[in-house]
This record gives C-alpha cells, sequence and structure tokens, in this order.
C-alpha cells in the first residue's frame, strides 16, 4: 500500500529539517563541539574521540573516532570547511574516522585541494594509508558526479608533520593566521610515541585538548590560565570493575588490557589536579573509560571535585561550548539529544 499523504508530508518535514542549513557557529569567537566522547570501549550513548574547533574563519577537527562524522552531519558543522585535521596520536580510536571525514570535507564542497592533516611524524604513514584505501571510491565518485562537483584533486588528506624535541615538555606552534594560534605539546601516553596535546588561543580565548594522556606535567604547564581544558579520563575503580568481570566475555585477553590500560591515562582526580594548578576556568573530562551511563556520571568523577572548584563536566557527544572574545564567558548547549 502507497503511503498516504499524511505521511509523505510528514517525511517532507523530516528531510526538510534534517537538510537545512543551520548556522550552529554563527558569532564571532571561540568554539569546542564534542563530536566524540567515547573511547575504544563499545559506548551506544558516545562516538570516538573527536572534536571540532572553529575560531574566526577557521574551523578544525582534533582526532576522527568512530562515528564522529556522523555526528558532526547530524549537528549541521560545517564540514566543508575543514581546513585542517590535527591527530593526537595514532592509536585506532582516534584515527578510525579519518577517511570519511575526509571523504565528506571532500565531498560536502567541491573542495579542489585536499585538506591538511597535521600531526606528529608518522603521519605520513596514516595519511598515504587512506589515500590509498579510498582511492577507487574517489574515482567512482568523481565518474559519476562529475569533476566539477567531486575534483578528483581535492579528494583525500595532505599530510603536514611536525617536529618535537625530545623534552617532556616540548611544544611546537603548527598554525598561526588571523590571530589563531595553534600550539601542539608532547604528553606521556607512553608505550605510544609520539603523542600530544593541542592549545588553541584566538582573541583572548583559550582551550586545550590533553589527548590521551596520564597525568602530565607538560598539559599543566600548557593549560596556565586556559579557559577551557578538554582532559582523557579513565576511572581506575570501574576499570577494575570491568577486569574483575572480563571472564563473562569469553575473551581471554580481556582481562590484561583491563589491567594494563590504567597506566596511560589520567584518573579524573588527576585532571582536576591539572585544571586546579592551572588556574583552569572549566574541566571537561572526555575519553571517558570505562562507557558510564548518565545516572553513574558522579561515581565516574570519584574526588575530582576535591581538587577542582570550579565548573566540571563528563563530556558526552553534541555539548558546545562557546567562548566570546575578550570575555570570560562559556556559554553551552546541546546540538545533539
Amino acid at each position: 500500500m502507497a503511503p498516504g499523504p499524511m505521511a509523505q508530508w510528514f517525511m517532507r518535514r523530516v528531510v526538510r529539517s534534517r537538510m537545512a542549513w543551520k548556522d550552529v557557529l554563527g558569532q564571532d569567537g571561540l568554539y569546542a563541539i564534542v563530536c566524540g566522547s567515547g573511547s575504544p570501549l563499545a559506548d551506544a550513548h558516545r562516538s570516538g574521540p573527536c572534536i571540532a574547533v572553529s575560531a574566526g574563519e577557521h574551523f578544525f577537527f582534533v582526532d576522527a573516532g568512530q562515528g564522529s562524522t556522523r555526528n558532526a552531519q547530524l549537528m549541521h558543522l560545517p564540514l566543508a570547511k575543514t581546513q585542517a585535521i590535527l591527530l593526537t596520536h595514532f592509536h585506532s580510536d582516534h584515527i578510525a574516522n579519518l577517511g570519511e571525514l575526509m571523504l565528506q570535507r571532500w565531498a560536502s564542497g567541491s573542495n579542489a585541494e585536499p585538506v591538511d592533516v597535521i600531526g606528529p611524524q608518522g603521519v605520513q604513514d596514516v595519511v598515504e594509508g587512506f589515500n590509498m584505501a579510498y582511492r577507487s571510491d574517489v574515482e567512482y565518485r568523481a565518474a559519476h558526479h562529475g569533476p566539477d562537483t567531486m575534483p578528483p584533486t581535492g579528494a583525500g588528506g595532505r599530510a603536514k608533520p611536525f617536529e618535537l624535541s625530545p623534552a617532556s615538555d616540548a611544544s611546537a606552534v603548527v598554525f598561526d593566521r588571523d590571530g589563531v594560534k595553534i600550539t601542539a605539546f608532547r604528553v606521556d601516553h607512553r608505550p605510544v610515541e609520539p603523542a600530544v596535546g593541542y592549545r588553541f588561543d584566538y582573541k583572548r580565548r583559550s582551550l586545550v585538548i590533553s589527548g590521551d594522556t596520564s597525568y602530565s606535567e607538560s598539559v599543566l604547564a600548557q593549560s596556565s590560565g586556559a579557559d577551557l581544558l578538554f582532559h582523557d579520563a579513565l576511572s581506575a575503580s570501574l576499570i577494575q570493575m570491568v577486569g574483575d568481570n572480563a571472564g563473562v566475555t569469553g575473551s581471554p585477553a580481556a582481562a590484561k588490557v583491563m589491567h594494563d590500560i590504567p597506566s596511560y591515562h589520567a584518573t579524573p582526580e588527576d585532571a582536576a589536579r591539572i585544571a586546579s594548578g592551572a588556574g583552569v576556568r572549566q574541566l571537561v573530562l572526555y575519553h571517558i573509560i570505562p562507557p558510564v551511563p548518565r545516572q553513574m556520571e558522579k561515581l565516574f568523577l570519584g574526588d575530582a571535585k576535591r581538587f577542582y572548584g570550579g565548573p566540571l563536566s563528563v563530556a558526552r557527544d553534541g555539548m558546545l561550548f562557546f567562548m566570546p572574545p575578550q570575555s570570560a564567558r562559556i556559554e553551552t548547549k546541546r546540538l545533539l539529544r
């Protein structure tokens, strides 16, 4: 039976609403949008780690976790305007969606040049691998839609590696244009090396993204006076609970993995100490390990609020933070429900 007029009318409304352009970044300032707040552990409510950053006319992504590109599309973020994708390190959960993110940036904007993919040494291999994997797909789309719509020259990424000295507090400015400065800095995610975090500065507003790290003095130093700090967080007590029950998974490796991962991630308390010591205005925990429902977020935080008295939240996909220029305000809203 064909759908009736009412069903067709409703579907047209849904399509129009989904496709209508929504300018969620309408004011000048510094934005951070959580496209993915999860980790490699499966979470029905959190995609893999990814934070979009907008500053003036510049738009970036930091990492590209599984499912994050879909979230970015659902939030009507301007993928076509993506100037660079910055990678903190090359663990699979941080690069899993890189190919799709590069593809959607190309396809949604008829971009004639590939997107810059900024990262520490090794980013060349990552980008080359994704470019190769998507080569046939690019050819199909260019042939089907035409080179004006899908310019073959604009597909994929262009690796932009940077060097850091061996010092534990090494840093380097990797972008400096139109008042937007991005500083990469070394963090401690051993045995993963290199691993970095990023600081963004724009019109006297600033945010720091730690990437994956244990407690690192470099994060403390780079977060000094920052408005907003996104710090990865692992609850040791909850991970132990997961490890103690790993036998039910039928995987003999699960318990060993749960035993190992606390060594290279910060706890909520670690992140709180850093935020307090750095004088950060607001702390957001992301890369949440293990997955926790909203009702358990207080348990996940542990004693973090003993060490940091400012606004503290557990990230969820769809959170938007806006920092107007020359101000101390941080405005928040939800773009996904």
